[in-house]
């Protein structure tokens, strides 16, 4: 089969266009024909000069596509299916083998195209608004990089529930677009410290929820944040042209953070159902719209931790 791969990494030279071996079915697997790929964040990133899996190294981890085989101990798919699939490494082949346990059915009459960039930005968001941010109708939620696969995705399902929804973006241009999908409020991160803007935007009170995909920002989040306010960080990838600002106090009604490790977990507990559970299905029922950019995110399934505030405020990372 066909594949872009690379034998080192560095800039968009070092891609490759070339034959490569087809991949193996495990029992687990589903093998699948590829139609379309999402390029991530974490893709540039890998390539740029991240680890490698193989040499020749086939980037990617999330496209769709049709299923042309399956194997033994696969019971919910067969062939004919249209998929969208996630992998560590992989997608941007012809073809790709992946657990069937992270593949999700394309609705009827979804098109492929939009399919392939669903599960890892609406998961994510969805993630960080509901699962770990706990945000509730009427209250206030600031969404850096909203320009970006997970920025878009949030504001969305942040208007969706109720939510009063701000965003930042490198200029005011980004800004205007991103109000056609739920935006209240656009704070340009270039011309204005987005902390104190969000604050005056709130009152003074700050905001109930920050989902921060940057990173380097973290510190400016939490003080954009009100009295027990929550911040979900995610990436992080860097964000370039930031403002100087002058150091600060911490403020005293956040504490310092407290981090501890936890083991991934594979599947959900029994009953639990994530809110986000069908992002494919409501992308389909037409809630919400379709994602114009397929960058600004990366999320590396090889580790997860998060770490907690006590008392005012609460992170999740």
């Amino acid at each position: 089969m066909k594949a872009a791969c690379y034998y080192e990494t560095g800039p968009p030279s070092v891609f490759r266009y070339e034959d490569v071996p087809d991949p193996k079915v495990g029992p687990g697997d589903v093998l699948v024909d590829v139609e379309a790929i999402s390029i991530e964040g974490g893709d540039t990133l890998n390539r740029a000069g991240g680890e490698m899996a193989s040499s020749p190294h086939i980037v990617g981890y999330q496209c769709a596509g049709t299923i042309a085989e399956v194997g033994p101990d696969v019971k919910d798919r067969q062939p004919g299916q249209r998929v969208v699939c996630t992998m560590l490494w992989g997608s941007h082949a012809e073809r790709v083998a992946t657990p069937s346990i992270v593949t999700w059915v394309v609705p009827d009459g979804l098109d492929i195209v939009e399919a392939a960039c669903v599960p890892v930005p609406w998961g994510t968001a969805d993630d960080c608004l509901f699962e770990f941010g706990h945000l509730q109708a009427g209250e206030t939620v600031l969404i850096q990089a909203g320009g970006g696969g997970v920025g878009l995705a949030a504001i969305q399902l942040a208007k969706r529930a109720g939510a009063t929804v701000l965003a930042t973006a490198s200029s005011d241009e980004k800004l205007e677009r991103l109000r056609e999908y739920g935006m209240d409020h656009g704070i340009n991160y270039r011309d204005v410290d987005f902390a104190d803007a969000a604050r005056e935007l709130t009152g003074g009170r700050g905001v109930d929820l920050v989902v921060d995909p940057v990173g380097s920002t973290l510190s400016d989040s939490v003080r954009a944040l009100a009295y027990r306010g929550r911040v979900t960080l995610v990436g992080p990838s860097p964000r370039r042209h930031r403002r100087r600002q002058p150091a600060r106090r911490r403020r005293p009604d956040v504490p310092a953070v407290r981090r501890r490790r936890c083991p991934r977990v594979h599947r959900e507990p029994p009953g639990l159902r994530p809110r986000g559970a069908d992002p494919l299905a409501r992308r389909q029922a037409g809630t919400e719209a379709t994602i114009r950019s397929l960058s600004s995110h990366r999320r590396r399934a090889a580790s997860s931790s998060w770490a907690t505030f006590e008392g005012a405020a609460g992170l999740h990372l």
